[in-house]
């Protein structure tokens, strides 16, 4: 039997999705979890990796279970919620076709980049202080050049390991929005404050964002024009790009299937 598991993570105590040697990850939590729950050993396949300390809203897994299940499905989403750590949480499990990929069957993917432009004390944990002057229209001018199907390689981690470079963006764009300790509780903020970045494509190579973010903010402070984006892109070093912003402010924010979208 498949199941589909759609969860939500902060990553700031894990080194990512992934399991990696000597330091622990969600996918090992969560197999370690549904290993001891069904007694049998237990392989979870996500959506897709995240970095080390990047957080994820509605992520899709999925596992095969050979052993007769004892629990109706939000029984287990209960006892997985109980046992896993504060920093995991279960919304859903339920059976799914035996075909169902959690990885290859995603069509679209979304990430969101979050950014305060003053000292915040409710902003640290998942969002990027930065307090240089920034032209948010440069910016997106910049993002408009990532739209379309292109090497990528400019903007990903050096020995990713991925056969290709080459992915499809849909959106990019740069955004004002209103945290909410500022619109339920008056905290004090200035319009421009808080900005978000939002992309979306068919996939992501690793450490891609963070990149991309690093590089429209030196177009942001007047470092480049716009322009700029497709010069490196074309060149296709890694070195030309700016440098990686923070995983603690990028959530993996949503994901699209054939026929239902995690968002």
């Amino acid at each position: 039997m498949r199941y589909l598991i759609r969860l939500s993570f902060d990553g700031s105590a894990f080194c990512g999705w992934q399991i990696q040697n000597n330091a622990p990850s969600i996918q090992e939590c969560l197999q370690k979890v549904l290993s001891t729950l069904l007694n049998e050993e237990v392989t979870v396949t996500g959506a897709g990796r995240t970095d080390s300390k990047v957080n994820a809203i509605n992520y899709v897994a999925h596992f095969d279970t050979a052993a007769e299940v004892r629990f109706e499905s939000e029984e287990m989403r209960y006892k997985l919620n109980a046992i896993l750590p504060h920093g995991i949480t279960v919304h859903e499990v339920s059976e799914t076709g035996k075909d169902f990929h959690a990885r290859f069957d995603a069509k679209k993917r979304e990430y969101t980049y979050f950014l305060h432009r003053n000292k915040d004390p409710f902003m640290d944990g998942f969002s990027y202080l930065y307090t240089f002057p920034l032209d948010r229209e440069k910016m997106n001018l910049g993002a408009e050049k990532l739209i379309g199907t292109h090497d990528f390689s400019c903007f990903e981690k050096i020995g990713g390991g991925n056969k290709t470079s080459i992915c499809t963006v849909f959106s990019a764009e740069w955004s004002e929005y209103t945290p909410s300790h500022i619109s339920l509780m008056g905290y004090p903020g200035n319009d421009g404050d808080y900005l978000m970045f939002r992309i979306s494509a068919d996939r992501f190579l690793r450490n891609m964002v963070r990149a991309v973010v690093g590089t429209l903010l030196e177009i942001g402070r007047g470092k480049h024009e716009p322009e700029w984006i497709r010069d490196i892109m074309d060149k296709g070093n890694r070195s030309d790009a700016g440098e990686s912003v923070p995983g603690k402010a990028l959530f993996l924010s949503g994901i699209r299937y054939s026929d239902i979208d995690f968002f």
